[in-house]
């Protein structure tokens, strides 16, 4: 009687590996970049929050930004990208961008960031 194998083969284990390794580096790389989108969006949060139920200037909101932005330095976005647009709703803040990061070699990884607020 042949007896049956059970479990699993040092190379499968190596494939395994290797391939979550591939995807903790690809994390590792995108951390700062998914840190910094959250600086940016905690400073139009927090801008939002200050400028509740008044009503606010466009030019009273980016200054806000600005002073937010030099507090927590953000990188790839400065206070004039984010477009402050006013409609019947109230003001809005809209900021979109990509942010790439190396990878290995020649290959990158590329992130595209959109985050809208509603001040009201």
């Amino acid at each position: 009687m042949q007896k049956h194998q059970r479990g699993m083969t040092f190379i499968g284990l190596l494939c395994i590996l290797a391939l979550a390794g591939v995807v903790v580096y690809a994390g590792i790389r995108l951390l700062p970049i998914y840190l910094n989108y959250m600086k940016i969006a905690r400073t139009m949060d927090s801008v939002a929050t200050e400028v509740k139920g008044e009503n606010p200037d466009p030019g009273a909101i980016r200054a806000l930004i600005d002073r937010h932005f030099n507090i927590e330095d953000p990188t790839n976005v400065e206070a004039k990208d984010i477009e402050i647009t006013r409609d019947q709703d109230g003001v809005q803040m809209h900021v979109a961008y990509d942010d790439t990061v190396p990878y290995a070699g020649n290959v990158s990884l590329s992130v595209h960031f959109d985050k809208t607020v509603k001040v009201r």
